[in-house]
């Protein structure tokens, strides 16, 4: 790309680096970080107009136009390019049968998301539009984790009845605040701070917190897979604990997730991986901003069985809050220095995006509606947990070479119950908190256990007399 052509240069993120690392390793199966999101778009529809809309968001945000691409000095940066053109796919199946269209969307959505990005060529997303009927649509975004998360798609879905509106222009938008600035404020972070605070926090954790068996040279496999919504009590009794404890949900889904994940591990000093959303509260604008700002860093919980649930997610609680202003450093250094003991193979996502107000649309406008999303990342087991309106939904990604349909269903079912009894009694003692489910306990103890054998009932000297006869000649006792 020839200087004209590019707009700025950027570093990385800690989590860019760690994403474009995945990319380049498993570069012959399927690139699990490519997400994609599905709206329903209801009424007219000038499907011109809304390519144009995506373009302007294009023009409107830097990030969206990055490659990434290697110095000779073997640093990777991110050069935004000044223009880049939008791949947009149109595909008309108003034609076909209702359930002959909804298959081939489907089927050309998976499509989409099957075929990799090249992270050197801008942009790295990608939009498809379904027409099903004269006032029925699809709008597939297809794009790749490294350049925006799940809080900057929010903004995107945000900002674009707006755009659509002004004819395809952002002009009636707030001005934006570049991700750039964002990169800058990491620059000047205090990272020997960092350091010494996470070495502090995984000080003494003893080994990996692991539930799927270690092999390196496993060829990775798209996840599954399965989503379930807690009931409405369930969902309100958690955010009625939260309150009444002075900690957030987050920590009750985490705290919950500790102590299932200490029967699914064999261990009561637990760490495990959660999503932190990086959006530094100091930072101008930066609730708008566009771009990667997550970061996925260890979380520790030691486990004592005579402690109160609710001091547990108090100290759970305390431990993140003192680690907030150290979010910033990258899983890789954060593992360097902690060595094992910041190892884990699963992770907590707390999805909390931004919404926007529920308006009335022009009447010469559609409705949005979130059809489906498609989001995963390497580990074996991915729980995410996303309050939306009064039932709190629950998703968990599965490796499907490692864990079956089963197994990932008692998973999700041993977490509910576990959530359930925390929200019923949190004064129970950790080790009172009961994981496995009458279903299980049955297995291990009379499944498993299966040692009853029929007993005659005779008496002592009887059963002493018979042996005689079997074996005369055998010691009957030997003593010190």
């Amino acid at each position: 790309m020839t200087r004209s052509l590019v707009e700025d240069v950027w570093p990385l993120s800690p989590l860019q680096e760690g994403l474009l690392f995945h990319a380049a390793y498993d570069d012959e199966g399927p690139d699990v970080y490519q997400g994609q999101r599905t709206l329903e778009l209801t009424g007219p529809l000038d499907a011109d107009r809304l390519r144009r809309s995506w373009e302007a968001l294009l023009t409107r945000h830097g990030a969206l136009r990055a490659g990434f691409r290697g110095r000779k000095s073997g640093e990777t940066v991110q050069v935004i390019a000044r223009e880049a053109a939008l791949p947009w796919r149109a595909e008309d199946l108003s034609r076909l049968a209702e359930a002959d269209a909804l298959s081939e969307a489907g089927r050309l959505a998976e499509d989409e998301r099957s075929r990799r990005f090249d992270p050197a060529v801008a942009p790295l997303l990608r939009l498809l539009l379904i027409r099903l009927g004269d006032e029925r649509h699809r709008l597939v975004l297809t794009s790749h984790h490294v350049v925006m998360d799940g809080w900057s798609m929010a903004v995107l879905f945000n900002e674009l009845p707006a755009v659509y509106a002004a004819d395809g222009t952002t002009h009636g938008l707030p001005r934006t605040t570049s991700y750039r600035d964002y990169l800058v404020w990491l620059g000047r972070q205090d990272k020997e701070a960092a350091r010494a605070a996470w070495r502090e926090e995984l000080a003494g954790a003893d080994g990996p917190t692991l539930v799927a068996p270690a092999d390196p040279a496993r060829t990775p496999v798209a996840p599954e897979s399965l989503i379930t919504r807690l009931s409405g009590e369930l969902t309100h009794g958690m955010g009625q604990l939260a309150r009444s404890l002075g900690v957030t949900v987050n920590t009750v889904v985490q705290g919950a997730w500790a102590l299932l994940l200490a029967r699914l591990a064999g261990r009561t000093d637990v760490v495990f991986g959660a999503t932190v959303a990086g959006r530094p509260a100091e930072l101008p604008g930066v609730e708008s901003m566009v771009g990667l700002f997550i970061n996925t860093l260890p979380v520790r919980v030691p486990l004592d069985g005579a402690q109160t649930v609710a001091r547990m997610l108090a100290a759970l609680q305390d431990r993140q809050a003192a680690l907030m202003a150290h979010q910033h450093l990258g899983l890789s250094e954060v593992q360097k220095l902690a060595g094992s003991g910041a190892v884990f193979d699963t992770i907590v996502v707390y999805e909390n995006y931004p919404r926007p107000p529920r308006e009335e649309p022009a009447p010469d406008a559609f409705t949005m509606r979130p059809l489906g999303e498609t989001e995963a990342a390497h580990y074996p087991l991915t729980l995410v947990a996303a309050p939306e309106g009064d039932r709190m939904a629950v998703k968990l990604d599965h490796r499907p070479d490692l864990f079956d349909h089963a197994f990932a269903r008692s998973v999700i079912e041993q977490l509910t119950r576990v959530l359930e009894q925390v929200v019923a009694d949190p004064s129970v003692p950790v080790g009172r908190v009961e994981v496995a489910g009458s279903s299980v306990r049955e297995r291990v103890v009379a499944a498993w256990n299966a040692r009853a054998e029929p007993v005659p009932g005779s008496s002592v000297p009887e059963l002493l007399a018979r042996q005689v006869e079997r074996a005369p000649d055998a010691v009957a006792v030997t003593g010190g």
